[in-house]
């Protein structure tokens, strides 16, 4: 994959994003993410607003068709996809683990999380620290079959601890970097390789 084409895929991870959001997830210098990203938009693959850019239509159509070659490999490998199969077993379970924090049942129906209850919170946190270890492995395997893939294991680490260290948004904040956001980014970066589509 030429390291156009990794960006492209990597702003198509990212939805909207600016070129150092871009460069943290597929591991490229910022610089070289930056130039890259202006002459996508001077090639009509990109466009810029505001310094965050969004793929255009015909792009991503065409980084799609790129991708069975791109990742003939992964798409070839036991190991990688018997990985991917156990990963999405841990998405259910992260999903409804998302749920459990984001709402509370009061009086047997489901409302917003105000996480007033510091308890409730706490037990969340403390499932998502376990979900994390049942993790490891399947983040480990993933690396190993794309190498690329080994910087998801690291930022789901860091959020984790954030919020095990109090600082509750790193569970689910949709600005910044948190467990969830990251764990999303990561299916949909494993749903492009293997072209699958996400099960709404």
């Amino acid at each position: 994959m030429s390291e156009m084409t990794l960006v492209l895929h990597g702003l198509a991870i990212k939805k909207h994003a600016g070129a150092e959001a871009v460069a943290g997830l597929i591991g490229v210098d910022a610089t070289k993410v930056k130039v890259l990203l202006a002459q996508a938009v001077t090639e009509g693959r990109a466009v810029e607003s505001g310094g965050a850019f969004m793929l255009t239509p015909l792009a991503r159509m065409a980084l799609e068709g790129e991708y069975s070659r791109a990742f003939a490999d992964q798409r070839a490998n036991a190991a990688f996809m018997a990985a991917y199969e156990r990963f999405e077993v841990v998405n259910k379970e992260l999903k409804q683990l998302i749920t459990d924090w984001q709402t509370i049942s009061v009086g047997g129906q489901r409302v917003p999380n105000d996480h007033s209850n510091k308890a409730h919170d706490s037990g969340i946190i403390d499932r998502l620290g376990a979900l994390h270890e049942r993790a490891e492995v399947v983040l480990k395997a993933l690396g190993d079959g794309l190498k690329r893939l080994s910087i998801y294991a690291t930022k789901l680490l860091t959020a984790l601890e954030k919020a095990e260290d109090g600082e509750i948004e790193w569970v689910s904040g949709a600005k910044i970097e948190s467990y969830h956001t990251v764990w999303f980014e990561l299916h949909e970066d494993l749903l492009r390789i293997l072209g699958r589509e996400r099960d709404e």
